[in-house]
């Protein structure tokens, strides 16, 4: 039994090494976490904290989310990361959309400069899908501004019902889907552990 099993072993270190060896491109990365599934903001900034323990230089922009209490934003601050949050908050709650248009545009300039910066080596565009989805955003624009970013840079893009051209263009897509969320039988969300 053990020689089958360091034999296997081998194989998958084999296969493993050659998959290591093979990958020789070194540049940023664009990555889509979208889906329907609760934890695609959790993965970004999971994201973030590991590239802030290598070091590296994070700024992010929050559409949608406005001034609502964020835990990621309270810790990730304190370690230098940069945030920008879209003044108006949640579009159900504000339902005006010159108003939701404005802020986007204002907080999509800040996007743009972080974009567009040789220093910032990851940039989380969170809930911009919706900004696209929403026409508060331009997709052609979104694509040119992710396609001059400086080239180590890389790039979360979070939210539902990414636009295809967003999920052609990435290098990473994850699709978070829900199986069961404790919201659905009527547990509240809680701070620290749903937001």
């Amino acid at each position: 039994m053990s020689d089958r099993h360091q034999q296997r072993q081998q194989r998958l270190k084999e296969q493993v090494d050659a998959r290591i060896a093979a990958a020789t491109e070194a540049r940023g990365i664009l990555m889509v976490f979208t889906g329907n599934g609760k934890g695609k903001t959790t993965a970004a900034f999971g994201t973030a904290v590991r590239a802030c323990g290598h070091g590296k230089n994070v700024a992010a922009v929050q559409f949608i989310k406005g001034e609502w209490p964020n835990g990621e934003r309270n810790l990730l601050e304190q370690h230098g990361v940069e945030f920008q949050v879209m003044a108006t908050g949640f579009t159900w709650d504000t339902q005006n959309r010159e108003t939701d248009t404005a802020a986007c545009q204002q907080v999509w300039q800040q996007a743009k400069r972080m974009l567009a910066d040789e220093h910032v080596d990851l940039v989380i565009l969170d809930e911009i899908t919706y900004m696209v989805s929403m026409d508060y955003l331009d997709l052609d624009e979104l694509v040119r501004v992710l396609g001059q970013r400086p080239v180590q840079q890389s790039v979360i893009i979070t939210g539902r019902g990414c636009h295809r051209t967003l999920l052609e263009m990435a290098d990473t897509v994850t699709e978070m889907r829900p199986v069961k969320h404790a919201f659905d039988a009527g547990i509240q969300a809680q701070q620290g552990i749903d937001w």
